[in-house]
């Protein structure tokens, strides 16, 4: 790869981050569907908090599993092979969908659309390969803002359904996913491997002999899993607290989506400066405080609480994979899944927590207190795992100590 450019970015750098983006933009917004028609769904079948939740809830939970073992299939067999293989995939689900008449088989055909989010671990392999590693977080970055595509779900998803009918905006992404896996089939490219590329054993092999990638994956519980939790969350509880229409609450959680995606190049700039480790300190102290913002009912504290949360989450994610290729060059797609599963396993429990929590309380508080305490532990983690321990940890340049094996 050539580095004289005067770009962060080279040629092939650059078209390796928009296919590999547009395609994780597209994943996303088709992962984010059925969160942004809950509501609808919900009065459609008349759903108690519990059903609704776990509806919400159902396509994160096979995309939080699976993304380690496609993770290690992209650092086994290439991205462009297996991102290809997905696109065509879950254009299935997606199309499916909108000939579903019942809760159940709504709910059969929302899990396997949750292998859209497998996009994340498969995505990162493929990309952080053509990006030289002073530049990984802002590449990774950038990549990881294509989580706007939940923000397009969610603002567009219940515009259309209330023009066409809410089975539409699934028939039109599906038609968008298929037409971009065609696209990144034929245009895409694998970087070629200065070494070669570990077997799945061995890629399997760094998550029980480095510590730290379980620590790692703790704090994208949190910052991913928040990002998530929230993003598909927020509708039904803006409709349920503040009694907005679908489409209000959708517009107002496409800010909240959109913040936290414009933040994450911006994390992952200041993690190349800075050091990764320092940004998630500020990142959990700001997540511990904004979360009680969140428990009165009371638009204003809510809007400041929510807005907060998004900046720093956003944040944070680019700052958490920074540390992954900075540490774990070569099996990037194995760490990326198991980090990605802990993600979108804290995207999965957390609806479901809420839900339970607003049934039996009549209150989402024990909810948002929980997040804060989570900040906490996460915050006091950073400081004996990276910062205490080892300044040479939170140094933007620092080797990982599986780069040397």
């Amino acid at each position: 790869m050539n580095n004289s450019s005067a770009s962060p970015f080279n040629f092939e750098a650059r078209r390796a981050l928009i296919l590999g983006t547009g395609a994780f933009a597209i994943s996303f917004a088709v992962w984010g569907l059925i969160s942004a028609l809950a509501p609808t769904f919900k009065t459609l079948y008349g759903l108690s908090y519990t059903q609704a939740s776990t509806l919400i809830a159902i396509p994160v939970l096979l995309g939080s599993v699976m993304r380690l073992p496609m993770g290690t299939l992209a650092d086994r067999f290439g991205g462009r092979r297996v991102f290809s293989i997905l696109l065509f995939f879950m254009v299935l689900p997606c199309a499916t969908i909108g000939f579903t008449h019942s809760y159940y088989s709504l709910l059969f055909w929302a899990f396997w659309l949750g292998m859209a989010g497998t996009s994340f671990s498969i995505g990162v392999s493929f990309v952080t390969r053509w990006l030289r590693p002073e530049v990984q977080g802002y590449g990774l970055g950038i990549y990881g803002a294509g989580n706007i595509g939940q923000s397009v779900a969610v603002f567009f998803g219940p515009v259309v359904a209330r023009y066409l009918g809410w089975r539409w905006p699934y028939w039109i992404f599906a038609g968008i996913a298929l037409a971009w896996a065609f696209y990144f089939s034929t245009a895409a490219r694998d970087a070629p491997l200065t070494r070669t590329a570990p077997g799945i054993s061995e890629s399997l092999r760094v998550l029980y002999t480095q510590p730290l990638t379980w620590v790692l994956s703790v704090f994208y519980f949190l910052t991913f899993g928040g990002f998530v939790a929230l993003g598909i969350y927020l509708p039904s509880l803006l409709k349920e607290v503040f009694h907005l229409t679908p489409e209000d609450a959708g517009i107002r959680t496409a800010g909240f989506v959109v913040l936290a995606t414009l933040a994450r190049p911006l994390g992952g700039w200041l993690s190349d400066r800075v050091g990764g480790a320092r940004v998630l300190g500020g990142v959990f102290a700001a997540v511990a405080i904004l979360a009680y913002c969140l428990i009165p009912q009371d638009m204003g504290y809510f809007t400041v609480g929510a807005l907060g949360i998004a900046a720093s989450i956003g944040l944070g994610n680019g700052a958490v994979f920074k540390l992954v290729p900075q540490y774990f060059p070569r099996e990037t797609g194995t760490v990326t899944g198991l980090v990605g599963a802990a993600g979108g396993l804290g995207g999965f429990f957390p609806p479901l927590v809420l839900g339970y929590v607003k049934q039996h309380t009549d209150s989402y508080t024990l909810g948002f207190v929980s997040l804060s305490l989570y900040a906490v532990i996460c915050l006091a983690l950073n400081f004996v795992a990276f910062l205490r321990r080892s300044p040479r940890l939170a140094a933007p340049a620092a080797q990982s100590p599986s780069s040397s094996s």
